[in-house]
């Protein structure tokens, strides 16, 4: 039977996950739209609660409707609902109810980002996206940062949660985790756009964590007190400083092309 009122108990579920990082946080649960995230998730052995799809939907979103129907509750949405309870501008015509399974650091963990105090969720998503394609191991989130698991931070990091271990830690346990690292300790690298070495000219080739600070307030002074070494991105042009994630993008490739190349 098709859903058609904004009162229904499923509905509420979902508006409740997608508006409220409370109702994320005691639920253990997020929000995911589009056919290729609902189907990386799956592939990926995240449990999905519930699967809402539009009453208009498009083949591919029929198809994955229908394989997702053998183990998962699937329920049909009117497409005038759909679109009132979609956090997208162009919805896709399908959506879950994704359960929050954080993946364990590796013990030989050699790579890691750390997000310090990012509250875009753009820039938080885009580099968890980053960083999964430049294979860290894990990224750390401070207390300061946005919720992971915001529509924005998932829909930016295109999957990354699914690949990714991503940790919430403060300083004192971060400081921790790079000491203690199993055989060999692992160096706080702190970029920096006042002063330090040029990206570049360090060796980034050992295991290490790279911090990257947000783009209103810079690094936290706990990093900076941490830090084994500043780096910086050189930058000739007359602009103060890079966006966030575009900085971490050059920093996080500039360790692909040293331990790659």
């Amino acid at each position: 039977m098709m859903i058609t009122s904004i009162h229904n108990p499923k509905i509420q579920r979902v508006r409740a996950l997608l508006q409220r990082r409370s109702s994320r946080e005691e639920e253990q649960a997020f929000v995911i739209e589009g056919a290729r995230l609902i189907q990386e998730a799956h592939l990926s052995g995240v449990n999905l609660d519930l699967v809402l799809i539009s009453s208009q939907p498009s083949p591919r979103t029929v198809q994955l409707a229908a394989e997702l129907a053998a183990t998962i509750p699937v329920e049909e949405v009117s497409a005038d609902l759909f679109k009132r309870i979609s956090d997208t501008e162009n919805p896709q015509g399908i959506l879950a109810i994704a359960r929050q399974q954080p993946r364990d650091l590796p013990a030989n963990w050699d790579f890691l980002v750390v997000a310090d105090g990012l509250r875009d969720p753009g820039n938080l998503g885009t580099l968890l996206r980053t960083g999964a394609a430049a294979a860290a191991d894990g990224v750390i989130l401070t207390p300061q940062c946005a919720d992971i698991y915001s529509p924005k931070v998932v829909r930016a990091a295109m999957g990354a949660h699914f690949k990714l271990a991503i940790l919430h830690k403060n300083w004192e346990e971060i400081i921790l985790l790079c000491r203690q690292r199993a055989k060999q300790p692992a160096r706080l690298l702190v970029s920096n756009v006042e002063s330090g070495s040029p990206c570049w000219q360090v060796d980034l080739r050992q295991p290490l964590a790279l911090v990257i600070g947000s783009e209103a307030e810079g690094i936290s002074p706990a990093a900076r007190q941490a830090a084994d070494q500043h780096i910086i991105i050189p930058m000739p042009g007359q602009i103060e400083s890079l966006n966030a994630a575009v900085a971490a993008g050059i920093l996080l490739f500039e360790v692909v092309r040293q331990r790659y190349t």
